[in-house]
C-alpha cells in the first residue's frame, strides 16, 4: 500500500514514503532515517485500511476552518456575536494563518499563557473552549487527528461569593437615577429580571391588575444592528414572575409619567422615547449614580437581581423557588450561586456537631450512648 525509498541529494540521504491516498492521488513524505519513514507508512496503511486516514499535508488554514464552524452552529444572536468576537480578537491573531494540521499542544499552552497576563481565568478558559471545539469538529472532519488543546493546564477561577446589597443601597440607587428609570431600578431589584428582560418588558406582557409579568422576551443589543426583541436566554428563563405591590405602584406611576410610544410597545425608553441600549445606560445613567450613592466599586445593574435572590432565600423560599422565579436551567446553577446565602447553615453544622460531640465531652459520660 505504499513503499519507501532512498534518496541521496548533495551528498545527504533521506527516505521518501510513498503512498496513495483515498482518491488515488500519490503523496510522499521524507524523512531522515528510514525506521522513521517506514513507521510512518505502517501508521498510514493502516488509517487507510480502517477508514481513518487523515491528510497530513491538508492546507486548511485555522481562521478558514473555524469560520466555517461558527456558521453552522445553532447559536442565539448574542452567542453568536460573542463567539465571533472572541476569536476574532483571541484566536485569530496567532492561529489564524496556521494549517490546522501543523498547530502543536506547546503552542496551544503559550498561547494561553499570554492571555492569562491580560484577560481573567473565566475569560481565557472561555476562548480555550472556542478553540477546543473547532479542533474537535476538525478530528470529526478528519482534518486532524488529534486536539492540541487536549491537556491544556488552564488558570483557575477563583471562588467569588456574591455578597448582595443592603436594602438601604438599593433604595439609594432607586432615587439616585433619573426619575425616568427608577421603576426600572425598583423592577429589577423586585423581580430578579435581568437586564436584557428588563429593557425587553412591553405593556402587553404586564398585568398590573394580577400583580404579574410574563417573560418571554429581552432586549437584544449587537454590533452595527439596533436593539431588538428576541427570546430569552434559555427554555427556562421563560416564566410568569409575581410583581410585589411596591415593583406595581413604580410601574403604574411609571406608565402614567411616561406614556407607551414605542413602536414594539416597550415600558423602558430614553429620553428620545428609543430602546435603552446597554453601554450607554451603564456608561451615562447606571455608573454615575453608582458613584454618587457610594455604591462599592463595580456595582452592576445585574447586582440587583442578586439582592432579589437574596431576599426570597431569606425569606425561606426553597431552591426550586428561586430557580424558577430567576429563570436558572437548573437548580445546581442557583446552588452554585447563591449556596451560601441559605441562613443558618453554619449555625446548623455547629449545633450538629455539638449534639454529639459535646454530650459525649458532658461530665459522668463516658462516650456515645448505646
Amino acid at each position: 500500500m505504499g513503499s519507501v525509498q532512498k534518496r541521496t541529494q548533495a551528498g545527504t540521504t533521506s527516505w521518501l514514503a510513498r503512498w496513495r491516498d483515498p482518491t488515488g492521488r500519490q503523496r510522499k513524505r521524507s524523512f531522515p532515517r528510514r525506521i522513521d519513514a517506514e513507521r510512518f507508512l505502517s501508521t498510514v496503511s493502516a488509517d487507510l485500511v480502517q477508514g481513518n486516514y487523515i491528510d497530513p499535508s491538508d492546507p486548511t488554514l485555522f481562521r478558514d476552518y473555524a469560520e466555517q464552524w461558527r456558521a453552522a452552529q445553532v447559536h442565539r444572536p448574542t452567542t453568536r456575536a460573542h463567539v465571533e468576537t472572541n476569536l476574532r480578537r483571541h484566536a485569530y491573531p496567532t492561529f489564524g494563518d496556521r494549517r490546522l494540521s501543523a498547530i502543536r499542544p506547546g503552542e496551544v499552552q503559550a498561547w494561553v499563557a499570554g492571555l492569562t497576563q491580560v484577560l481573567s481565568p473565566a475569560t481565557v478558559q472561555v476562548n480555550h473552549g472556542l478553540v477546543a471545539a473547532v479542533f474537535k469538529a476538525a478530528m470529526r472532519d478528519r482534518l486532524v487527528g488529534s486536539s492540541p488543546c487536549e491537556g491544556t493546564k488552564l488558570p483557575k477561577k477563583l471562588p467569588r461569593e456574591v455578597v448582595p446589597l443592603t436594602v438601604g443601597m438599593v433604595d439609594a440607587l432607586a432615587t439616585g437615577v433619573p426619575p425616568r428609570y427608577r421603576a426600572l431600578v425598583v423592577l429589577a431589584a423586585g423581580t430578579g429580571l435581568r437586564q436584557g428582560e428588563c429593557f425587553g418588558v412591553v405593556d402587553d406582557r404586564l398585568d398590573l391588575t394580577a400583580r404579574t409579568l410574563r417573560v418571554d422576551q429581552q432586549l437584544i443589543l449587537l454590533p452595527r444592528r439596533p436593539p431588538f426583541l428576541a427570546p430569552p436566554k434559555t427554555p427556562a428563563s421563560h416564566r410568569t414572575v409575581p410583581l410585589p405591590q411596591v415593583v406595581v405602584d413604580a410601574l403604574a406611576a411609571h406608565t402614567e409619567r411616561f406614556p407607551v410610544h414605542h413602536p414594539d410597545r416597550l415600558v423602558f425608553t430614553d429620553e428620545d422615547g428609543r430602546a435603552l441600549r446597554r453601554t450607554a445606560f451603564s456608561r451615562e445613567i447606571w455608573r454615575p449614580t453608582v458613584r454618587a450613592v457610594g455604591a462599592r466599586r463595580g456595582t452592576g445593574f445585574h447586582e440587583l437581581r442578586h439582592f432579589y435572590a437574596s431576599l426570597l432565600i431569606r425569606h425561606g423560599e426553597s431552591v426550586k423557588t428561586v430557580q424558577r422565579r430567576l429563570g436558572h436551567a437548573t437548580a445546581a446553577e442557583t446552588l452554585d450561586t447563591y449556596a451560601h446565602l441559605w441562613p443558618d447553615s453554619d449555625d446548623r453544622t455547629r449545633e450538629a456537631i455539638d449534639s454529639v460531640l459535646g454530650a459525649a465531652e458532658s461530665p459522668g459520660t463516658d462516650g456515645y450512648e448505646a
